[in-house]
């Protein structure tokens, strides 16, 4: 028996659906319609009041669910919009003054995140990209190499969204730190299906969203800051939530809070925080450690299963090197897609990797054998041909 089954009936599209898509967007809980209807109740009862009777702390009290999840404690993770707007925040600490004024990045990090750190180049920051060999994972001597005593910072994906290779923090933060750079951890696509210990990794900042494995929604990201660091830190990427006294409308440059609070901006985006808690209510209940074993299970098999059928797996076989996807690379991946979707089986095509195919805790072991099963059956069969003759060009 799978104990974590009994969770299946806490989201309706699983009734619906072969669900397979959670690292793009986990499945709602259905426990979000009475937040969000309590979200409207207070909003229509409480008014204005509802501010001081918990709006104006939410995106640290929400923020605390999240640092149970990677290990933070409380008060040290605070909810943004998304990751872009928490990376530009980091980078805005700085001057990028030369000649430690160097990031790395990595060239399979996700587009948005590389967008906020070439942006920099403008305020006076040198990047080097590490480069992938075989477009699915990046070379952990090559990345370890790049960093050096002109390194400040150095932004990473723990898992790679194209191939759910899970890269090792830690090395990455302790030769960053041997040389006086600091580390910005990316769990968009770790959080909720891999452990993750902020304390343990020591690292610097932790950015991450809600909309993936966490099953907490769009419109909440989160930013993790390692406390002895915070108060150095004074962000031009700011707003009144981050004044020490928001409410005395002070003019003139901004006193920063003491506390996380000095890591916001302007007013929260309240629905999204009450939408993201039951996710990671859910999350915390089910546990990421079991989260965990249960995955590993599931994409070996399911990895068993592709390489069986004769279609080619691009995801590590390594299940301590692998996230929780599995992406396979077949002739006309988009088409394939679609052709999925019709028959409501979720998953997506990302360009150069292949289809990715994601089991969750909620997963039956019969979903991930049906959904190889059709994949197969749709390659073997172009079954797909109607999407290639509708499309065109676009695939």
């Amino acid at each position: 028996m799978d104990e974590l089954l009994k969770w299946r009936s806490e989201f309706p599209i699983l009734g619906k659906t072969t669900y397979m898509i959670s690292h793009s967007l986990g499945a709602m809980p259905a426990r979000v319609y009475d937040r969000l209807r309590e979200f409207a109740d207070v909003w229509a009862t409480r008014g204005v009041r509802a501010w001081a009777e918990g709006w104006w702390e939410m995106p640290v009290t929400v923020g605390d669910l999240v640092g149970q999840i990677i290990g933070a404690g409380p008060g040290e993770v605070v909810m943004h919009q998304n990751v872009s707007i928490c990376q530009s925040l980091i980078c805005s600490c700085f001057d990028f003054a030369p000649p430690h004024n160097k990031i790395v990045y990595q060239s399979l990090d996700f587009p948005s995140v590389i967008y906020v750190y070439e942006a920099q180049r403008r305020r006076g920051a040198r990047l080097a990209v590490v480069e992938s060999d075989d477009g699915m994972t990046i070379p952990m001597e090559k990345m370890l190499a790049a960093i050096d005593k002109e390194t400040l910072l150095v932004p990473i994906s723990h898992v790679l969204f194209k191939s759910a290779y899970l890269q090792d923090a830690r090395a990455i933060v302790d030769r960053a730190h041997a040389v006086g750079a600091l580390v910005v951890l990316d769990c968009y696509q770790s959080a909720g299906t891999v452990p993750i210990d902020v304390k343990a990794l020591n690292v610097d900042f932790v950015v991450g969203g809600s909309v993936k494995w966490l099953c907490g929604g769009p419109g909440a990201g989160y930013l993790y800051v390692r406390p002895d660091l915070r108060g150095r830190l004074e962000p031009t990427v700011t707003g009144w939530m981050a004044h020490r006294e928001p409410f005395a409308f002070e003019a003139g440059p901004i006193n920063y809070a003491p506390n996380a609070f000095r890591l916001l901006h302007g007013t929260p985006h309240v629905p999204a925080l009450y939408s993201a808690r039951s996710g990671y209510e859910i999350i915390l209940e089910v546990g990421v450690e079991r989260i965990r074993a249960k995955s590993q299970r599931q994409t070996q098999r399911l990895i068993a299963l592709a390489v069986e059928r004769g279609l080619r797996v691009t995801s590590p076989r390594d299940p301590t090197r692998r996230g929780g996807t599995v992406t396979i690379d077949v002739e006309h991946g988009p088409a394939v897609t679609q052709e999925l979707i019709r028959r409501e089986v979720l998953v997506d095509y990302r360009p150069g990797a292949g289809i990715r195919v994601s089991p969750h805790f909620y997963t039956t072991d019969e979903e991930v054998e049906y959904t190889v099963a059709q994949i197969a059956e749709i390659v073997e069969t172009k079954a797909y041909t109607q999407h290639l003759n509708r499309r065109g060009a676009d695939f």
